[in-house]
């Protein structure tokens, strides 16, 4: 049995959704109630979170693409994706809390490098431009 088996999900309840500063302060209470900070250094939880992230992937080893993009569709596989994700960014959450990094205005800042460094082709068929499935020779993931 898994933990997953042992605690359920409860539903959520119906309202606004919730912000990125609410969920790290229940985050931290949480970890307050249980007298968990001295643990929650920037190496424990990047640790933490790489864990999650691995339990994420996990998942979909041994998929083929066909079965990856239908995780969703199987109740069970779609309730390990959602907790996985839940555990994955609680994690980084917390790390950014502890570090006093603002996610959302840190990401924000990455897309305005990356849409600089990778600019979108003037049109069509311009030189350098790829094919679908092709990559550029120095084509590189939009998180680098």
């Amino acid at each position: 049995m898994t933990d997953h088996d042992q605690h359920p999900t409860p539903t959520p309840t119906p309202g606004p959704a919730p912000d990125v500063a609410g969920l790290q302060r229940r985050l931290a209470d949480f970890a307050a109630a249980r007298r968990w900070e001295p643990y929650h250094t920037p190496k424990n939880l990047a640790a933490a979170l790489s864990v999650e992230a691995a339990e994420l992937l996990e998942i979909f080893q041994w998929s083929t693409p066909e079965e990856a993009a239908r995780v969703m569709d199987d109740p069970a596989s779609a309730h390990r994706v959602t907790d996985e994700v839940a555990d994955v960014l609680a994690y980084l959450l917390q790390f950014c809390q502890v570090l006093g990094v603002d996610p959302l205005a840190a990401l924000d800042a990455k897309i305005d490098r990356n849409e600089l460094r990778f600019p979108a082709p003037k049109r069509p068929g311009t030189p350098g431009e790829t094919s679908p499935g092709e990559s550029a020779p120095d084509d590189r993931h939009s998180s680098e």
